[in-house]
């Protein structure tokens, strides 16, 4: 049976496209598998940004810690926790400004964790997550796959590799772009993101 995590992150509430596919993929594969669900809403739940408490309180033995910095650490701590105890992660991710919400990147910021998460060898980082599958959903108001905005994304290409760098690699891209470009334009990009997430549910069953 299946643990499923999804992470929806985008301000847009009720109208975001990436936490709608996202929520889709994740109660589909939780259909399927008969497994559970646990979600977190960073838009209306945000972790606070990472602070001098959770820079030195991590690389500080626990019973040296302030009480501030094992606050920070614990919080840390459990978003790991809950990471690892995920088989399935569902990620989802509206472009803002050309990258990431910043509540997502505030979470990547607590879970990227030096010999946690990652570590170092001879042969440079290596990533300590293994074993989960990971669906990526990312939208954007214009088109940035291809074309002239490609080289402007810095969302999807920074998500991927930051899942890459803790050991998360085995990963499903679906991504919802092109929505402000006309209503044709938009109506084309959510069939082909639905049509998407049907295929890899159809996968995943």
């Amino acid at each position: 049976m299946s643990h499923i995590l999804l992470i929806t992150s985008s301000p847009r509430g009720e109208g975001s496209l990436s936490a709608r596919f996202g929520t889709e993929i994740a109660e589909g594969i939780q259909t399927r598998s008969g497994g559970t669900l646990t979600v977190r809403d960073l838009a209306t739940n945000p972790v606070p940004h990472i602070t001098p408490a959770y820079i030195h309180g991590r690389v500080t033995a626990p019973d040296a810690r302030t009480p501030e910095q094992s606050d920070a650490v614990g919080f840390a701590q459990s978003l790991v926790d809950e990471l690892k105890a995920a088989d399935v992660v569902v990620l989802s991710s509206g472009m803002i400004n050309f990258g990431l919400p910043s509540p997502l990147k505030a979470w990547f910021d607590h879970v990227t964790w030096p010999s946690v998460t990652f570590s170092y060898d001879g042969n440079g980082p290596k990533g300590l997550l293994s074993g989960k599958k990971v669906y990526l959903v990312t939208a954007a108001g214009g088109v940035f796959s291809e074309g002239a905005y490609a080289p402007f994304d810095f969302q999807t290409n920074y998500l991927l590799h930051l899942l890459g760098f803790i050991g998360l690699t085995d990963v499903e891209l679906v991504r919802v772009e092109g929505t402000v470009l006309g209503p044709d334009s938009a109506k084309a990009a959510i069939a082909g993101a639905e049509a998407a997430v049907q295929a890899l549910l159809a996968n995943a069953a």
